[in-house]
């Protein structure tokens, strides 16, 4: 059966968009409006590169089973759908019509599935260690996800690294690292038997008689996304500098010793909120990635093209190391040179 998912970010969100409809199901894209014009009219390219393939391949919407559509925030009926997706960037929930939007979805009860780097709210207050803590200083504007059941809010770890290409159309993104969509499990049974049928149409998908790479993977532990927070304090916000940023792969292998010992670090702080080792990823797995990350982080791009506001996992991370009696040096510094960049930005911006 052909199921309804809507998915607010037309970026990041287009490559579990085309999963999705490379399954048979129908997808729904939340944009700007010159955004939504142009992929209901184009539709979207997803290029991603297949096992033992040397270059990437073109994906394109129109070509698919399922229908994509794309709409402003102000469109969106929630009753239309079986899921939401998460997509976005955590500072761009915080304007109006995104937050009358994520009203609308709160009141209707839809389960929601994150494949945002910054948990929201919701999700971290179904970690009994979390539920108590004082983390909302670390959110754009922690009220917009006040409505929201926790049980009803799921997360992946987005494990694909993916990326616009600056010289294409907002329609195009590129997978640079294929890897898994990583969803914890819901509170209610039902919204987990949808996960997993979602999941198992998407597994079975080929093209042209091959496997394609970038899996939907639910699990029962709620830690396993917790997993992406160790790559992004080591590597993602490690690529902001207080000069120019750098790539992950240089923030990660240009001192490997001091990279392994953030690493474990968050693992060991993920741990004392309840995870089990075998939740997380290996540092000499996540290492070996790095080597093909020759880019900057998303983070270090924004910073360096004077976003005053950016996703900050970082000040997650440390306002829970804090909290737990886990202070890291490394990661304070970090928290400081980002927090030093955006101040610089907002100073530009009000000038």
């Amino acid at each position: 059966m052909a199921r309804n998912v809507l998915i607010l970010g037309a970026s990041y969100g287009s490559l579990l968009a085309t999963k999705l409809l490379m399954a048979g199901h129908n997808v729904t894209l939340v944009c700007r409006r010159q955004t939504a014009e142009l992929i209901n009219r184009d539709g979207t390219e997803v290029r991603i590169k297949l096992r033992d393939e040397a270059t990437h391949r073109p994906i394109f919407s129109r070509n698919l089973p399922g229908i994509l559509d794309a709409v402003e925030p102000a469109n969106v009926d929630p009753r239309r759908y079986d899921l939401v997706g998460l997509a976005m960037q955590e500072p761009q929930y915080a304007a109006p019509t995104m937050r009358l939007m994520l009203i609308k979805i709160a009141e209707a009860k839809l389960p929601c599935l994150s494949i945002m780097n910054m948990p929201p709210l919701p999700y971290l207050k179904r970690i009994p260690a979390l539920a108590e803590m004082d983390l909302e200083k670390a959110y754009t504007n922690a009220a917009v996800w006040d409505r929201f059941e926790p049980g009803l809010v799921s997360l992946c770890s987005p494990d694909p690294q993916a990326f616009r290409p600056p010289e294409e159309a907002a329609n195009v993104l590129h997978v640079g690292l294929p890897t898994n969509f990583k969803a914890a499990s819901f509170a209610d049974e039902k919204h987990n038997l949808l996960l997993r049928e979602l999941e198992a149409d998407i597994d079975a998908v080929r093209l042209d008689g091959q496997d394609v790479p970038v899996k939907l993977k639910v699990f029962d532990s709620m830690f396993v996304p917790l997993a992406k927070w160790s790559m992004l304090l080591t590597g993602n916000y490690r690529c902001i500098t207080p000069h120019e940023p750098r790539s992950i792969r240089d923030a990660v292998l240009g001192d490997i010793n001091l990279s392994q010992s953030i690493y474990e670090h968050v693992d060991a702080v993920a741990q004392r909120l309840g995870a089990d080792p075998s939740d997380q990823v290996p540092f000499q797995k996540y290492a070996k990635a790095a080597e093909s990350l020759l880019r900057p982080s998303s983070a270090a791009r924004a910073v360096a093209g004077g976003a005053p506001f950016i996703e900050r996992v970082d000040l997650l991370v440390k306002l829970i190391s804090h909290q737990l009696g886990m202070p890291n040096a490394e990661i304070d510094r970090t928290v400081r040179i980002v927090n030093q960049k955006l101040g610089e930005s907002a100073e530009a911006i009000s000038a």
